[in-house]
């Protein structure tokens, strides 16, 4: 057995959500409660009953990388050989991390609080890596002097989720050029970002960077589970220069061969209808005001929301994030996720998801807030 196996952890987050009963409030999993829409999935069978389910390309259809390519158009990486389709944007993680970086020599630099997917696909791999908390006195707001203090000559790559779960920060563009300006001027090997931007549907503030925009040495992931309710679905991507997808597309398909052709032919059909990919950013948009008043009437102190469908709140000083979300589970039938989850640095809040009625989230608000 790989013997780094049993030094890493199940999923903590899959550990709370697994105490939801019946007539839990749920405030746990990052999955959209909106139904996708049909017309994908009767275009996918259609196209199926003419072309049968072959393979693909190892790095996808042709079409629907182009597709990708040409709507996110960033500079450099606007064809189709700068795609390469995987099974979810967490495959497209793993595909990332084993393509670029070499457990002997190179360093991962997590920007904490992170979705746990990271550090431990690293530790997987036997990559090193180095945590950089981002300040609760910012209410986690990103850094980019932060972040460039903390390359080294190790450094081979960035990790940054934004909008991010779980804080629900956004990068914004200001501080998005000072990095990529920063990293440019070191000169030699360049560091590399790699940007999970699958939250991008969910982003409520007008200056959000896309850090493909501004800094060639970008690897984007991304999927059509938030941003189409197709979690299920398992279909994302990597966009990245091309010498680098002609290189993650061999790791691609030694793990999958190729992903699903009847889920890549839905997303091919979200990337041909217009605003496909956005179209349920609106719901998104419009429930936020909700979720922002219903925050405020509890009295819990919560972050700022640039995107996603999470809210964060703080609980008092000392109390174990974990310990209250066990007992919330257990005495109040409400599920949370435990910051701890995220990183030692995020241990006094927790994790909420707001996609269920408002009702719903504002019951489950008062039981945290009576709780704590």
């Amino acid at each position: 057995m790989n013997p780094r196996l049993p030094n890493i952890p199940p999923s903590l987050i899959r550990r709370i959500a697994a105490k939801r009963k019946p007539d839990s409030i749920d405030l746990g999993l990052g999955e959209p409660s909106l139904m996708p829409a049909q017309s994908h999935l009767d275009a996918a069978a259609f196209r199926a009953k003419e072309r049968g389910l072959h393979y693909t390309a190892n790095a996808g259809d042709l079409e629907l990388r182009a597709a990708i390519a040409q709507h996110y158009a960033y500079p450099g990486m606007s064809g189709a050989q700068s795609v390469c389709v995987t099974v979810g944007s967490q495959e497209a993680t793993y595909v990332a991390f084993k393509t670029l970086l070499d457990p002997q020599r190179d360093e991962l630099i997590i920007l904490e609080p992170a979705f746990p997917a990271y550090p431990k696909i690293a530790r997987l791999e036997g990559v090193a890596t180095r945590t950089v908390a981002l300040r609760e006195e910012d209410d986690f707001a990103f850094d980019a002097e932060r972040i460039v203090a903390a390359v080294g000559p190790q450094t081979r790559a960035i990790v940054i989720c934004s909008p991010c779960n779980p804080t629900g920060r956004v990068l914004r563009v200001d501080q998005a050029q000072l990095l990529a300006d920063a990293l440019l001027r070191r000169g030699g090997e360049p560091v590399w970002l790699i940007h999970d931007e699958v939250y991008r549907e969910q982003t409520f503030v007008d200056d959000a960077a896309h850090l493909a925009d501004v800094y060639p040495h970008t690897i984007s992931l991304n999927s059509v589970s938030k941003s189409n309710a197709l979690t299920g679905l398992r279909l994302g991507w990597l966009i990245a220069p091309p010498p680098f997808v002609e290189q993650a597309t061999k790791v691609h398909a030694w793990i999958a061969s190729c992903a699903d052709t009847f889920a890549q032919s839905v997303a091919l059909d979200i990337f041909a209808t217009r605003d496909g990919i956005a179209e349920h950013a609106g719901w998104y948009r419009d429930r936020v005001a909700e979720v922002r008043a219903v925050l405020a009437e509890s009295g819990l102190r919560a972050l700022p929301i640039d995107g996603t469908f999470y809210a964060c709140v703080r609980l008092r000083d000392g109390a174990s994030s974990l310990d209250t979300a066990l007992a919330l589970a257990d005495e109040r039938n409400v599920i949370a996720i435990p910051g701890i989850a995220f990183g030692e640095s995020f241990d006094r809040w927790l994790r909420l998801s707001w996609v269920a009625d408002i009702d719903i989230l504002r019951e489950g608000l008062r039981r945290i807030a009576s709780w704590t």
